[in-house]
Formats: C-alpha cells, sequence, structure tokens
C-alpha cells in the first residue's frame, strides 16, 4: 500500500467517526447502524450490553434515544493502525445526558474499535465502550426545551407533599442527591449497579410476570405504551367514581394524573386532599385518601413470581393501596420488573430513591427517604385488583 493510500485510508476511517458521533446527536439511528458492517457489533462491556447486527443497533438507540432530554457527544481523535483492509483504533468521547425522567452526568469515555473495509468504504466491524470516569452530579444547565424534564415540569409542583411520587417516597431523610444514574450514549441501559434496572423487560418476560400476577389473584394486562394504559384506566373507572391517584411520575407521564385530577370526568379525592389544611384536617385527609372506590397509582417494582411492590415515606398513600380501596389500579413500565423481591428491594433503595429524591429536592427542597415499604404477594378479593404492564419504560 502506497503513502497516497494509507493517508485516504485515515482521512475515510476519520471520517467514519465524525459520522458516528453527527449521527448520535442528530438521532439518526438508522444512519448510524448503517456505519457498521452488516455483522457488526457495539459492545459495553462493564454495562454489560451487547448489540450485533444493525438492527439490533438501530433499535436498541432509538430505544435510548426516545428517553433524552438532551444529549451532547464530543469524539476527540486517537490512534489508528492500519492492516491492509482491516484496521484498529481508539476515540476518546466526552459525554454531557440528561433522561426526561430526570438521570444526568457527565462521562469520559473510549472506543476500542475494529475497522473493516467494504464495497461501501470503512465501517465498524466492533466498537467496544469503555467508561474511564463518571460524574452524576446534577447539571447546572438547561436544554432549550427544558420544561420536558423530569423533576422540573412546573406541574410537579402541585404534588402533595404529604403523599409522594412514584417510589413512593416523601420528604423525610437524607439521601445522597449526586447518586442519580446516568445513561452513556450508545447503550440502552445505565451503568452498574443498577443496568438492568432502566431496562425494558422482554416480550417474554411481561408474559411470566403477567401469569404470575394472575395466579395470585390480581387481573393482569400487557399493553403497548403509556396511551394506550391512558385509554384503558377510562374504560376500568365508571365516570362519577371516587379516585384517588398516587404522586406517580408514571402517571403524571402519561397523562392519566390530569386524566383523572382536572378533567371533571370523575369525583377526584387528590385536588380534595391538597386544598385541605394539613394542621387542621389530618383527619379528614387520613379518611378520604385511605378507602377510595378506585385507586390508581404505580409500583416500585413487579417481580416474576407475582409480587408488587411500593415504598413511601409517609405510607399516606398505601392504606388504599393495600385494600383500603374498593378496586385498585397499577400502571407499571416494563423497566420495573425484577427477579425477585429481594432484587425489588434493591431497586427501590438503589434505582427508585435516587431518582425520587432528586425530584423531591426540586419540589419540596426536602429529600425523600423509604420509611415504610408495601408488598402485594396475592390479590384475595377477586376483581379488586389490576395492573396495567407496558412494553415500554416510564417513570422510575
Amino acid at each position: 500500500m502506497n503513502d497516497f493510500q494509507a493517508i485516504a485510508d485515515r482521512v475515510e476511517i476519520e471520517a467514519l467517526r465524525g459520522e458516528f458521533t453527527d449521527a448520535a446527536m442528530m438521532r439518526d439511528r438508522p444512519r448510524l447502524a448503517s456505519l457498521f458492517t452488516p455483522d457488526g457489533a457495539l459492545r459495553m462491556p462493564n454495562i454489560p450490553v451487547e448489540q450485533v447486527g444493525r438492527e439490533e443497533i438501530r433499535a436498541g438507540g432509538e430505544r435510548l434515544q426516545s428517553q433524552w432530554d438532551f444529549f451532547v457527544q464530543t469524539t476527540h481523535p486517537g490512534t489508528i493502525l492500519l492492516d491492509g483492509d482491516t484496521a484498529t483504533g481508539r476515540a476518546y468521547i466526552q459525554e454531557l445526558a440528561r433522561t426526561l425522567d430526570g438521570r444526568q452526568g457527565l462521562n469520559y469515555a473510549v472506543y476500542h474499535d475494529r475497522y473493516q473495509r467494504t464495497e461501501e468504504g470503512w465501517r465498524f466491524a466492533e466498537r467496544v465502550y469503555e467508561v474511564r470516569y463518571l460524574d452524576t452530579s446534577p447539571l447546572a444547565g438547561t436544554a432549550p426545551h427544558a420544561e420536558r424534564a423530569a423533576g422540573t415540569d412546573p406541574a410537579d409542583a402541585t404534588a402533595n407533599p404529604a403523599v409522594p411520587a412514584e417510589a413512593t417516597t416523601s420528604p423525610a431523610v437524607p439521601a445522597d442527591a449526586t447518586a442519580t444514574p446516568t445513561i452513556p450514549a450508545d447503550v440502552t441501559a445505565i451503568p452498574d449497579p443498577v443496568a438492568s434496572f432502566a431496562e425494558p423487560a422482554s416480550a417474554e418476560r411481561l408474559e411470566r410476570v403477567a401469569a404470575a400476577l394472575r395466579a395470585n389473584g390480581f387481573a393482569a394486562e400487557i399493553l403497548d405504551d403509556a396511551a394506550a394504559a391512558r385509554a384503558r384506566v377510562k374504560d376500568l373507572v365508571p365516570e362519577g367514581a371516587g379516585v384517588f391517584t398516587g404522586a406517580s411520575e408514571t402517571l403524571r407521564l402519561s397523562g392519566i394524573d390530569e386524566d383523572i385530577n382536572t378533567g371533571g370526568r370523575y369525583d377526584a379525592i387528590r385536588p380534595r386532599v391538597l386544598a385541605i389544611d394539613r394542621a387542621t384536617g389530618a383527619d379528614e385527609i387520613r379518611r378520604l385518601s385511605a378507602v377510595p372506590d378506585f385507586v390508581v397509582n404505580s409500583v416500585a417494582a413487579v417481580t416474576e413470581t407475582g409480587s408488587l411492590v411500593l415504598a413511601s415515606g409517609s405510607g399516606s398513600q398505601l392504606p388504599a393501596n393495600a385494600g383500603g380501596a374498593a378496586h385498585a389500579i397499577w400502571v407499571v413500565g416494563a423497566q420495573k420488573v425484577v427477579p425477585d423481591l429481594r432484587t425489588a428491594l434493591r431497586r427501590v433503595e438503589e434505582y427508585a430513591l435516587v431518582l425520587e429524591n432528586v425530584r423531591a429536592q426540586a419540589v419540596y427542597g426536602m429529600p425523600s427517604a423509604v420509611n415504610r415499604l408495601l408488598v402485594l404477594n396475592a390479590e384475595p378479593r377477586p376483581g379488586r385488583g389490576t395492573v396495567l404492564l407496558l412494553r415500554e419504560a416510564i417513570g422510575y
């Protein structure tokens, strides 16, 4: 190979690496996938994630980018070692990212690459992503559409501090606000130790969970997405029913909270609770929230053995879920599936609490805590409890 060919190869490989970053920044996953050979691989051993083939790379990336509030990747040139029609090299990456549910951070990483000359030009045969530094401190900046970011939406400001969100943890004991996990640019899960807690469960696992829930007395349905859940809740809850909603990010992001509490279709209990003076009306708040006709909520985890796990700081919304409400509906994102109760408790402490703490600091100016746990292993009253399992991730 002459010197001119070597120079041309290096220029083309460098352009390939630049094209990768541009496709990632522009959220153009079909173009990004086309930069790999047909059997090319994108690997993240420390996550662990492995995507082999253009279709897996495209699909995995699209799942990820749907969660972004913003994402910035900068690539710095590294080495290139040519060997005929193949080459190896490294590129150095700096990334800033925040997802719609509040995960955020800064990381520095290395791509360890193998390249292959093809009829289409140089392509990636393999990219191996290695994180060298990770900082999950809250980012000070904002995106142009920052109002979409979970935890900064003005709608959150109406949440009741006595009825906390999602995990569902309320202000009480300081938690580590700097532990918010981040998602590196080209992976579909967040770094260890909580990678699996953000990854949507497979169709097979969802079917297994649904079967276990039904065996334990719950009604269980698998729905495509939050829009389907929103429509299904309207089918399940009759007009005029007294409905109490948990302070859940899943309900907020799906629009279910808005439908119930501001739509005028139901006797919405949460707005009534928020209007009562907490110093003089504590007993009235307790009675209203404990025995509604319907409670609509989410959970922190659902196990493959058919148990639901809810967490709370004050415990104010747990009675309705435990059995006080005549009917209960739980809307559950696919990322909340875990193998067993032990893993469910890890998900509460290591993942949901961390994200809820960020939200609580932003909304209430106070941290969160897991002071009470509710585990529903079975539903003894047939027809009372319905679990809507979504194929997509939503909430935390």
